[in-house]
């Protein structure tokens, strides 16, 4: 993309961030009955051992979802988006010629990343004081660790463009949790609204960082067209896949052994399920690389297609 054709969605900032608008989100109350998260998101609690314990169990567990959800949005801005937004709002993100609109906006989108994570881990102190349920459960997000892992195998020079990029399909990714969620009225109306708070800024960087893939991807070179363009599908991979770490967790500090935590993810986490389908979540992103004709590359479009992403 152009510097002189970015077209900003930005200018209403002021009078539209939930940062500067929403008031906080403050739980007042819960019953044993409250569904603090969606249930056929997480299907170990259909699960028979789960359910002869009765529902205070899956209400424990469902709390413990909600928990982990939060946790995920605080790491994931703290870890793997505010370092870009602030290095691209700098001029340090070792991209040429950016346009100072997308800088400026980048400032924007930091402030936004920064107030997700703070409310989200807020939110969940609120959480804990009603329920009771301590948040003793939350493990690391699958994502950060994997991330890391796939970023130390890049050499040191290239590892800012796994950063750009990880960026960029995280935040054009349209997952169902963040779509659907503030729609779900068996959730508590403060749930609700927070999530709906994150959703309605998320809507104005998805368009930034499409902007921004187009402007930095005719501008990398070829080798590094080459050598990032086959791992985006990993990064969406990692980013998407259920997290049965945190699944394990939540049944073990619900009262399961670990052997019957891994009975209950075994039989409720099929790979054949939809929960393990990333492609709907992840069409906006694929249509984004289309877009720069990635998917050109012959190794690149490989990759797509052989992770059900083509």
């Amino acid at each position: 993309m152009d510097p002189w054709i970015y077209s900003s969605r930005f200018g209403n900032w002021e009078n539209r961030a939930s940062v500067r608008n929403k008031p906080p989100r403050i739980l007042a109350e819960a019953s044993p009955a409250t569904v603090f998260f969606p249930p056929e998101a997480v299907p170990a609690v259909s699960d028979p051992l789960v359910a002869e314990r009765g529902p205070a169990v899956a209400h424990r567990l469902l709390v413990h979802a909600l928990y982990q959800y939060l946790h995920f949005t605080t790491v994931l801005e703290q870890v793997a988006v505010l370092p870009v937004t602030a290095n691209i709002s700098l001029d340090r993100s070792g991209v040429p010629g950016l346009p100072a609109a997308m800088r400026a906006d980048a400032f924007k989108i930091t402030t936004d990343e920064a107030w997700h994570a703070q409310s989200s881990h807020d939110f969940t102190e609120r959480v804990v004081a009603v329920t009771g349920v301590a948040a003793d459960a939350v493990v690391e997000p699958r994502f950060a660790h994997l991330l890391a892992r796939l970023r130390d195998g890049f050499d040191p020079a290239d590892r800012p463009l796994v950063d750009l990029v990880f960026a960029v399909v995280s935040e054009t990714l349209v997952s169902s949790l963040l779509a659907d969620l503030p729609f779900d009225r068996r959730l508590p109306e403060p749930v609700r609204a927070l999530v709906a708070d994150h959703a309605a800024d998320e809507g104005r960087h998805h368009s930034y960082f499409r902007a921004f893939l187009r402007y930095l991807w005719p501008r990398l070179t070829a080798a590094q067209r080459r050598l990032i363009g086959p791992r985006v599908p990993e990064l969406v991979e990692v980013f998407l896949h259920p997290d049965l770490a945190a699944v394990r967790s939540a049944l073990t500090a619900s009262g399961f052994t670990a052997a019957e935590a891994e009975t209950v993810v075994r039989r409720s986490y099929d790979r054949r399920s939809p929960i393990f389908d990333i492609a709907p979540a992840a069409r906006a992103t694929i249509r984004a690389f289309h877009e720069v004709d990635a998917l050109e590359d012959p190794a690149t479009r490989d990759a797509f297609l052989a992770a059900g992403l083509g």
